[in-house]
């Protein structure tokens, strides 16, 4: 179910629920002034079934609703839906509706991944992306990449990751695009900006029409991922969340195809700015190890232990005092020859 609320304070109540939601969209309107909450539902609340009411607010308030299946079509670039239509408290009956548009996103059919953090993680642990079969690209001149969206802990180093051997050695291309914090040798605490995103080109081992079943199935992607230093705190370690990639295919679209004209379309999804527009994306599926289970990892990070920490204060502060007093001596002993030799160069010499 897709709603839209156009909010302001009598909305309050009626937002409540996108808590709930699979996703949730939020677009200002400046020419109205509005804030545009667009929320998208992948299962009822309810348990028995939607058991939906649905009341104007106000008079000028017109709400219009539709209940739609999709169809299968010819086109593999295409999205078709029927089902019917109404506007709520003008039409007596609902109307049959069908209606057919190029779409932008595609599930990749047969495609899903998985993600993991091989043990022990440690400062730099490294994403796998495994693949339980091979993949073939669904059209010609596809690429294959993932986004990644990190947070403030982690950073990648751009210049490990320019390395031609170390990237065949790992099915990866190469970066295509890093934006956000990308300073390596900041710890967490200084950094200002929440994180970073990385667009990287991957291997894909399978042409588009390629045969599979001489092939080895299943095969992975290693990316190098790197974490500032944390805060301190006791017990010497903390643990750190970071989102799934997404995985995906870019494909340039048939000619001719206008991909504007889709009602359901979201655009600017931080990765789609860096393509073509008259590009389709086809979405690998993600398998989490739970049924149900949240697309987010965690990952162990060792940190200073603040209760071992007491001895760690006591010799940093004896090093710089030793340190200080031997800068001292070696000023003073400096000085003291200096001004010996200068006393002996100084003194009348004795006539022969």
């Amino acid at each position: 179910m897709k709603e839209r609320i156009t909010f302001d304070f009598d909305c309050a109540r009626a937002t409540e629920r996108l808590e709930e939601v699979a996703y949730l969209d939020v677009d200002y309107d400046a020419k109205s002034g509005h804030v545009i909450f667009t929320s998208f539902d992948q299962r009822s609340p309810d348990p028995n079934g939607w058991n939906d009411e649905i009341q104007p607010r106000w008079n000028s308030t017109k709400t219009e609703m539709g209940i739609f299946t999709q169809q299968q079509t010819s086109e593999s670039e295409e999205l078709s839906f029927a089902g019917y239509l109404t506007v709520i408290s003008e039409d007596k009956k609902p109307k049959q509706t069908r209606f057919s548009f190029p779409s932008r996103h595609h599930p990749a059919s047969g495609s899903s991944f998985l993600v993991t953090f091989p043990k022990p993680t440690g400062l730099h642990p490294t994403l796998r992306l495994t693949f339980p079969t091979l993949v073939s690209s669904p059209a010609r001149n596809c690429g294959l990449y993932t986004h990644l969206t990190l947070p403030l802990s982690f950073f990648v180093d751009k210049y490990q990751l320019s390395s031609t051997n170390y990237l065949i050695a790992n099915n990866l291309q190469g970066i295509r695009a890093l934006s956000g914090e990308t300073d390596l040798e900041a710890p967490e605490w200084v950094v200002r900006k929440w994180g970073s995103t990385m667009l990287l080109e991957l291997v894909h081992h399978t042409p588009h029409g390629a045969r599979m079943e001489s092939m080895e199935s299943r095969w992975h992607v290693n990316i190098p991922l790197h974490l500032r230093y944390l805060p301190p705190r006791e017990g010497g370690a903390t643990s750190v969340n970071i989102p799934w990639p997404i995985v995906f295919w870019a494909c340039p679209a048939e000619e001719g195809v206008d991909l504007n004209d889709n009602p359901f379309d979201r655009v600017n999804l931080a990765y789609e700015a860096l393509f073509d527009p008259a590009t389709t994306f086809y979405h690998f599926q993600p398998q989490p190890r739970e049924e149900g289970g949240r697309l987010m990892e965690r990952v162990q990070v060792p940190v200073m232990d603040l209760q071992e920490s007491g001895w760690v204060e006591s010799g940093t502060v004896g090093v710089i005092i030793l340190g200080a007093l031997w800068v001292t001596w070696e000023i003073l002993r400096v000085s003291l020859s200096h001004w010996e030799w200068k006393k002996r160069t100084s003194l009348p010499k004795k006539a022969l």
